[in-house]
């Protein structure tokens, strides 16, 4: 009895602690729970009110398609065909319906297989994302953040917030603010994406992706994307092509098709494959795609012309050009066949003439007699783009590649290749400075020779002494009447090339010499023209350059530089089927080496050295640059008919030998002395 009753009291105890128990459970749930609908409840009003803002102030799908800040320029070379591209490419608008469906499936497998399934966020994918993250050592939000298209159009669009160039905010910051992919960031994202699933339909979100993604070498979009590496329209890529296009999205530098197309090609196979899995393609449709992927078209294989592409860009007015809003076309005098040759010529030279390693540098400019830039090298880094040019930047002393300029001077002043120059040791007193005596390249003195000789063999005394005469002042003249625009000496020192001048003004100048003696100035660009109306905006209106030298003074430097080929110190340059006429250069410790010369086609200029101006070592005008314009030449007057140089020969007095001696004949003077005689004894009968 005692240990029932004891057993019901320790009942009646546990079931009150159960009832107190479940009493206090129940008051703490039901207090969590209002408390939970409650915050729910305003949490959900909130958010309901932030996705009506956003979906209240989201505009016309048409006014989301381009994003760009910037416009864009297109450069066509000689042909009309694409070459360049700069700034930022957009194709123009394209719809999701409107695009080879192929596409369409390779960005949806890719980036977001549930995209038509789920309303703007997926908790699915930002959890595999989680998961992801910490399974390959990451946070829970590094890396990879399960984004929807619709939250990376989100990201594309900044939340609505469109770029204002007037903030203080430059755009790569506005730019990195948009991208972040922060914790507070992605919440921020919800809403938006929520909204723009209310606003547009799944079509038109896929279509704003489409035209805003940027996908490398300044292309936004997949219509401009599918110009620039395959030259078509987005319309009419294939499954391999589409898949190439879809695979730039995760890294549009990493997986470049332009500087990495085997890291392109690695990438699109997983894509095809990613397809595949989904159910877009078959197996045999696969295979087909991985065996043969994607090719780049000619423009975008090639891509050539990144300097020549440089240097219009900088010398265009920036509003059109390196700041221009709109799209713009350029067509220009680039020809793709002579910039391949001057770079296959300056590859050899270097891979076979010069020591493996060396630091030089070289700069090639080829333009046609009136000017017309067609190649441009501005350094070994052929595909450097935005680099320093060498061929438009460099300025550097010219050496004895400037001589010209004096012998064009003196024959102008009435001077005649046959003239008699002595080369023989000169002291010139420079006021402030003191007596200077140039000496030759080796130091040594010929005697007499011709004005034609000195040029052909460099004689630096006579330079000098050529310039002395005709006065420093207007050799300075002629140079920057020929385009030579750089600052010049104002000493005697002029005559040897002590002066700085670009490759360019330099080239230029010489076309001048091949032009008839008329000021030629360098020139790339033809037309300017928007791409949206094909309205001219710029033109070639080039003024014919004036007569610097007459047609007798420029014929006669024409043959002078063509013994300098023949006979002098350009020997290397010359070319086996036709005439060739230029002078080298060397400046003093060799740290600069010029050949610039020309055919009746085309002028090249060729310059070699350090960027640090260091000596080169056993580098002369006469030999690598020589030879390196050699190689230029004979790739680019290939095929070409043969022309002769417009030079003038200087007539050579014929030699008249003096009369020989005869003894049996009667000398001249003897029949004077008779017929006198005669004269006499017809007069004087005589006497």
């Amino acid at each position: 009895m005692a240990r029932s009753a004891k057993h019901q009291a320790s009942a009646a105890a546990s079931g009150l602690v159960m009832r107190i128990f479940r009493l206090l459970f129940g008051w703490l749930f039901r207090l969590v729970w209002k408390l939970f609908f409650r915050v729910g409840l305003l949490g959900l009003l909130g958010l309901a009110i932030v996705v009506g803002f956003y979906f209240s102030t989201l505009p016309n799908v048409e006014k989301l398609l381009d994003g760009r800040a910037n416009g864009s320029v297109t450069l066509l070379d000689s042909s009309g065909e694409i070459f360049a591209w700069r700034g930022d490419q957009f194709g123009g608008f394209i719809r999701a319906s409107g695009v080879s469906q192929h596409l369409v499936n390779a960005v949806v497998a890719t980036e977001d297989k549930r995209f038509y399934r789920h309303l703007g966020v997926s908790p699915r994918g930002i959890i595999g994302a989680m998961r992801t993250n910490l399974r390959e050592g990451r946070g829970p939000f590094q890396g990879s953040g399960g984004s929807t298209i619709t939250q990376q159009v989100a990201k594309l669009l900044c939340l609505g917030r469109p770029f204002d160039p007037n903030s203080g905010q430059t755009e790569a910051d506005y730019e990195a603010e948009c991208r972040a992919g922060s914790v507070v960031r992605k919440i921020k994202e919800i809403p938006f994406a929520l909204a723009m699933e209310l606003k547009y339909s799944k079509e038109e979100i896929l279509t704003i992706y489409l035209n805003r993604a940027y996908l490398g070498a300044g292309a936004y979009g997949f219509e401009a994307a599918a110009q620039r590496y395959f030259g078509k329209s987005a319309r009419e890529v294939n499954i391999a092509e589409s898949a190439m296009l879809a695979g730039l999205l995760t890294a549009p530098s990493t997986y470049s098709p332009v500087s990495n197309i085997e890291a392109s090609r690695g990438r699109a196979s997983i894509v095809v494959r990613l397809m595949e899995d989904q159910d877009y393609i078959t197996k045999a449709e696969a295979d087909a795609a991985i065996t043969a992927p994607a090719t780049l078209s000619r423009a975008a294989q090639t891509r050539a012309g990144g300097y020549f592409a440089d240097w219009i860009m900088s010398s265009g007015p920036a509003f059109l050009t390196r700041q221009t809003t709109e799209d713009v076309l350029i067509e220009t005098t680039f020809d793709p066949r002579i910039q391949k040759a001057a770079e296959a010529a300056l590859a050899f030279v270097f891979e076979n003439k010069v020591k493996a390693g060396s630091k030089a540098e070289a700069a090639i400019i080829v333009m046609s007699p009136d000017g017309a830039v067609r190649a441009m090298v501005g350094g070994r880094e052929i595909n450097g783009v935005g680099t320093f040019n060498r061929a438009t930047q460099a300025l550097r002393q010219t050496g004895s590649s400037f001589k010209p300029f004096v012998y064009a001077a003196a024959l102008e002043a009435g001077f005649t290749p046959d003239l008699l120059l002595e080369d023989a040791p000169i002291t010139i007193n420079i006021p402030g400075s003191g007596p200077w005596s140039p000496d030759n390249y080796d130091r040594e003195y010929q005697g007499v020779m011709t004005m034609t000789e000195a040029l052909a063999r460099s004689i630096n005394t006579i330079a000098v002494r050529l310039s002395q005469e005709v006065g420093s002042d207007r050799v300075r003249a002629v140079a920057q009447d020929f385009g030579v625009n750089s600052p010049l000496a104002t000493g005697p020192a002029i005559a040897l090339g002590a002066s700085e001048a670009t490759l360019i003004e330099m080239t230029g100048a010489y076309a001048g010499f091949l032009n008839g003696g008329r000021r030629t100035i360098p020139y790339g660009l033809l037309e300017l023209r928007l791409a949206a109306n094909n309205e001219v905006l710029m033109g070639a209106d080039r003024d014919e350059g004036f007569q610097v030298l007459n047609a007798d003074s420029s014929g006669y430097l024409v043959y002078m530089l063509n013994q300098v080929v023949e006979q002098g110190t350009g020997g290397r340059a010359q070319l086996a089927d036709r005439q060739v006429a230029g002078k080298t250069g060397t400046t003093s410790a060799g740290r600069d080496a010029w050949f610039i010369g020309f055919t009746a086609d085309y002028v090249t200029g060729v310059w070699m050295g350090y960027d640090d101006n260091s000596p080169l070592t056993g580098v002369t005008g006469g030999g690598l640059p020589a030879e390196i314009w050699h190689e230029a030449m004979t790739r680019i007057e290939e095929g070409l008919a043969v022309r002769p140089l417009p030079m003038l020969v200087p007539e050579i007095p014929e030699f008249v030998p003096p009369p020989v001696f005869d003894p049996t004949q009667p000398s001249i003077a003897q029949d004077e002395v008779n017929a006198i005689d005669k004269l006499l004894n017809d007069l004087f009968g005589g006497n």
